[in-house]
């Protein structure tokens, strides 16, 4: 049976999919239609598209937009000829791409495009970022990307602003990643990343020009169970700098309520690096973020404050999991010395999880106080969230009594 389920993760799809295709927006006797092309790889002389879909047994295939223009009321969709992650260039194949390495990339391009200015490295797994950091060099930025949540990293997709220089693949090289996304390689890494022969390299020149994609938005197309699709256009977060962020403020019962206190420089960037970050996470979510760096990531849930607990618990086993690692190169799991877990235990508890003087993020308004308490009791300093909930009082007067400062950016952040 082992047997057969490694055979199952070998197999490619010979795929049925056309090798062309067009997608029209017809409005009485106005048409406009998008053209299509189906992307393939030449690997070992044989022409491959994508190697299954989300799992085995499902055909797929990536199709890149090669004419056509779509203009819905005032927003005109990205042109033809600007791509990403439709047009990959392999360096390395191993085992060629499937749709999870595809969309794990093309996700990690959507949060790495609102940074520009520093070294950043996002890891994605399963849709959704396990840690993003950024740094002054690209080596220390992947370092702290990939502790922020070592375990959830194992098997990621790796993408980076920046060319990979050789002390970063040698970094890169002793963890396992599946793929490794980025605008360029040095001379010489191309030979580090050899020794992993499975892992999929991968150039995309364009990533210099990401911030281009700031703003911009595109059709994303859902599939229901009937073969109806929702069309809708894609998310665009409008608060991208201080200056479009509000401190936090409301009135209710006739009587107004403000937050105390307004944020710090360092709160600012790691509030907006948190929110710019959030973009590209599934929605219900909180995380926390500190130091340009994130700490906890909580997704996927179904009420906010469970999510705030998940991102929080998270928070608290990865770093224990991290100082684990760094003092004994062990996982904190496979750790048996019970006096070396306690003394880890105590650090972390102390440390509370590495939340004290953090950032709380909720794509949502929180509903009532409670969501927002949970991060405010681990010792974070700052909150940023849409506002709009009948109770923002509640939320501001629990941050006042905790001294904490907290921004609205009067949009949410959902993601499904």
């Amino acid at each position: 049976m082992a047997e057969d389920l490694k055979q199952m993760y070998k197999t490619i799809m010979d795929d049925h999919f056309t090798p062309n295709m067009e997608i029209s927006f017809v409005d009485k006797d106005k048409r406009q239609t998008l053209f299509y092309e189906k992307v393939t790889w030449t690997i070992d002389n044989v022409e491959k598209g994508l190697r299954y879909g989300e799992n085995p047994g499902q055909e797929a295939a990536l199709y890149k937009l090669i004419n056509g223009n779509l203009v819905l009321a005032e927003t005109e969709i990205i042109q033809p000829g600007q791509y990403l992650a439709s047009d990959i260039e392999l360096l390395q194949s191993g085992k060629h791409p499937g749709k999870t390495n595809l969309t794990d990339a093309d996700n990690s391009l959507n949060i790495l495009r609102y940074f520009k200015d520093k070294p950043t490295v996002v890891i994605v797994k399963h849709n959704n970022p396990c840690g993003v950091a950024q740094s002054d060099t690209l080596e220390d930025a992947y370092i702290k990307a990939n502790m922020a949540d070592r375990v959830a990293a194992f098997g990621g997709c790796i993408t980076v602003n920046r060319a990979v220089d050789k002390a970063t693949a040698e970094t890169i090289n002793r963890q396992y990643s599946e793929v490794v996304v980025a605008p360029d390689f040095e001379e010489g890494v191309m030979d580090i990343f050899a020794k992993k022969k499975n892992l999929r390299v991968i150039r995309i020149g364009n990533i210099d020009r990401l911030t281009d994609f700031v703003g911009k938005r595109f059709v994303e197309f859902k599939s229901l169970i009937d073969g109806g699709i929702v069309a809708q256009w894609s998310f665009v977060p409008a608060a991208r700098s201080k200056g479009d962020l509000n401190i936090a403020e409301c009135e209710y019962k006739g009587k107004n309520y403000k937050v105390n206190r307004e944020p710090t420089e360092k709160e600012y960037n790691d509030m907006l690096f948190g929110w710019l970050v959030e973009s590209g996470i599934t929605s219900n979510s909180v995380i926390y973020v500190k130091d340009l760096v994130t700490v906890g990531i909580g997704t996927g849930e179904q009420d906010r404050v469970g999510v705030a607990e998940i991102a929080r618990d998270k928070a608290y086993r990865k770093l224990a999991d991290r100082y684990c690692f760094e003092m004994y190169q062990t996982s904190y799991n496979e750790l048996e010395d019970k006096d070396k877990k306690e003394e880890i235990d105590s650090r972390v508890a102390d440390e509370k999880g590495g939340l004290i003087g953090s950032a709380m993020v909720s794509d949502a308004f929180f509903p009532f106080r409670d969501g927002v308490d949970v991060g405010l009791n681990e010792g974070v300093s700052a909150v940023i969230q849409p506002g709009g909930s009948n109770n923002d009082y509640q939320s501001i007067e629990a941050c006042n009594e905790s001294d904490v400062t907290m921004v609205y950016t009067g949009q949410r952040s959902f993601r499904h």
